[in-house]
């Protein structure tokens, strides 16, 4: 994949996660990823099924989980805090 297919695919993602050209694992993990943080509380063993059905195993659905709720976390501590993004980072879509 060069530099511009890289691109396309990525803006695919930040465009809409179920429409890109993701391989199984990764939309399961996207799914679960998305309803892990817009929804917690509504997390069964459903989900982890699912995660299952898709080829993952169990340390690899835990280390997901902790990395998205790791994110998360720092997301909500940043926004409680009205800490600002660095100036060298730019926002998507920016050349």
């Amino acid at each position: 994949m060069d530099d511009a297919e890289a691109d396309a695919f990525v803006d695919a993602i930040a465009r809409d996660w179920r429409t890109a050209p993701l391989s199984q694992v990764d939309h399961a993990l996207c799914a679960y990823a998305e309803k892990l943080t817009r929804a917690p509380a509504e997390m069964s063993e459903g989900d982890v099924e699912r995660l299952r059905a898709a080829g993952l195993h169990d340390v690899a659905i835990h280390d997901a989980t902790q990395i998205i709720g790791f994110f998360n976390y720092i997301n909500r501590v940043a926004d409680a805090l009205g800490v600002e993004p660095e100036g060298f980072v730019r926002h998507w879509g920016e050349d």
